[in-house]
């Protein structure tokens, strides 16, 4: 199994600025291969890692945000054949696909959802499996505390291991709980420190979550302008150090093998 990191920058000013690349990670396993969070530039990173997105069995989107989501509907068009076949996987957040209350500001559109073969509204707490064709995997989901109130994160078991996700959130100590038994855990840490700005994960978020989940390896991503000016490397050492566990600032395409 293969987890390329296509885009690994976060914040509205990195949104725009592209100092790191908002496209996302994508898992190639023997299962199933998935593209998780396909912001901005996730159609473009991925042909330049020569990650076709005409293989894609999944697409998986865990909140409506536009640097989480801008490049859904592109993949869709990739995985569904160039929109001629109806197939594939769509995992997201309830605003993802239903949109707000009104029905309003999916990520989305109607057209797009109508060539999906399994489309699926991921509830924190439910947990299903899918038939990729190739093989199985299933996904369990997580409540998050974000200002996209559907966000979600999980642990995809797949190819016989656990890969969790922890998207944008607030600290909750439920967090280190919810993620045992990972083989890999991927962070959202947008941030060295406390700033003013809410929804975000911290260094010591991460360190107090990695101390009860206890993963064999972690990735720290979606690194924002002030985690870049203080260095990612040195910030994933500091959590290994706190905590024991094999920690790794990620950069844009980077690969690693699970």
């Amino acid at each position: 199994m293969e987890i390329v990191f296509l885009g690994t920058g976060g914040g509205r000013i990195n949104l725009i600025k592209q100092v790191r690349a908002t496209a996302g990670f994508r898992i190639d396993s023997k299962s199933a291969n998935i593209h998780v969070d396909p912001g901005p530039g996730a159609l473009l990173h991925s042909l330049k890692e020569k990650k076709d997105p005409l293989t894609l069995d999944c697409i998986i989107v865990t909140h409506n945000h536009i640097d989480h989501s801008s490049d859904a509907m592109v993949l869709v068009e990739g995985m569904t054949g160039y929109g001629l076949k109806k197939r594939g996987i769509f995992i997201g957040s309830k605003q993802a696909i239903e949109g707000n209350e009104k029905g309003e500001d999916q990520a989305i559109h109607q057209y797009h959802k109508s060539k999906i073969e399994f489309l699926y509204t991921a509830i924190p707490g439910g947990k299903e499996t899918f038939d990729a064709g190739k093989g199985q995997f299933s996904i369990e989901t997580f409540q998050m505390k974000h200002d996209e109130p559907t966000a979600f994160g999980f642990k995809l078991y797949l190819d016989e291991k656990v890969i969790g996700y922890i998207t944008d959130t607030e600290y909750m100590e439920s967090l280190g709980k919810d993620f045992v038994g990972c083989d890999l855990l991927v962070i959202n840490c947008l941030k060295p420190e406390d700033d003013k700005y809410v929804g975000h994960l911290k260094t010591g978020d991460v360190i107090e979550i990695l101390k009860a989940a206890k993963p064999k390896r972690c990735v720290i991503t979606h690194l924002g302008l002030k985690m870049l000016r203080v260095g990612p490397g040195k910030e994933a050492q500091r959590i290994q150090e706190a905590t024991g566990v094999e920690t790794i600032a990620a950069r844009d395409g980077m690969k690693l093998n699970i």
